[in-house]
């Protein structure tokens, strides 16, 4: 299938479109890849170079890419990290106008904010365009815990905070939430957890947690395209979930193995594929 993700990109490293595009494409799937920014590294390191792209200069290449293809080929759009919320617009003109000519077309929207220890690292404005443009339109969304309670306001202590607040982004738009990271409460020291909310239920899968320090940042931009990839194959939530985890893991393994602060995505590609281990999604609700 053909996807357009647009999404940032690093010289070095994996983040935005570097953490998203080989998973995409090494699962069998066509990518049209568009840099929302060009920087040698990303921010987590405290100093980069590059620059942030214009709305502009983002719509004209995607104008330009639908100059050689019909609208009605594309198949998923996927966003992530923008840089600057005028980007956004872009982004969900294109959605608009795929849609039109696709209605089976899947909008997936990571509406990369922020982390727990970090707070909100991006400028401002893209919080607002998340929560009142985006995430009304999307079909998919990827908040990690920390911004699930910043999109909705509410406290999450519990599994039932985290579905509760799931749910109440549900009735704004999207057919599926997937919180990336979760850790409540409840949740065992060894153990990191991801929670799938759809009208029809909620699963969660758990696998085994990883101190890595620092941790590698891409991992959830990572996550929302392998659950992506295989939702777009099964049209399943849980399938895709129980794919998607078994294939993070893989990655979290082997960047734990290497020692190092950047995703192994090359190393681990093989098991991408076919993954070494499986989790079960439990139905929740």
């Amino acid at each position: 299938m053909n996807i357009l993700s647009v999404q940032s990109h690093v010289a070095y490293g994996y983040v935005g479109n570097r953490a998203a595009v080989f998973p995409l494409q090494r699962l069998g799937h066509d990518v049209w890849a568009v840099n929302t920014v060009q920087f040698s590294n990303h921010t987590g390191y405290g100093s980069w170079t590059g620059e942030v792209f214009s709305a502009e200069h983002v719509a004209t290449v995607i104008a330009g890419i639908f100059e050689r293809t019909p609208l009605g080929s594309c198949d998923a759009v996927l966003s992530g990290y923008l840089g600057a919320a005028a980007l956004g617009d872009a982004i969900l003109d294109t959605v608009a106008r795929v849609r039109a000519a696709n209605p089976r077309a899947i909008y997936a929207c990571d509406p990369v904010m922020g982390d727990v220890g970090r707070g909100v690292f991006v400028r401002p404005g893209i919080p607002e365009f998340f929560r009142d443009k985006a995430i009304p339109l999307a079909d998919i969304i990827t908040p990690n815990q920390f911004e699930l309670e910043l999109l909705t306001g509410l406290t999450v202590a519990g599994l039932q905070d985290a579905i509760v607040a799931a749910r109440q982004l549900l009735e704004t738009g999207p057919r599926v939430v997937v919180v990336t990271s979760l850790r409540h409460a409840a949740t065992p020291a060894d153990r990191i957890e991801m929670l799938a909310v759809a009208p029809d239920g909620a699963w969660l899968v758990a696998t085994p947690y990883l101190p890595l320090d620092p941790a590698p940042n891409g991992a959830g931009d990572a996550v929302t395209a392998l659950f992506l990839a295989h939702y777009l194959r099964s049209r399943s939530v849980r399938i895709a979930l129980e794919a998607m985890a078994a294939a993070i893991y893989e990655i979290i393994v082997t960047t734990h193995e290497a020692g190092t602060r950047e995703l192994q995505l090359i190393t681990a590609q093989d098991h991408l594929v076919a993954p070494r281990r499986t989790f079960e999604a439990e139905q929740v609700a």
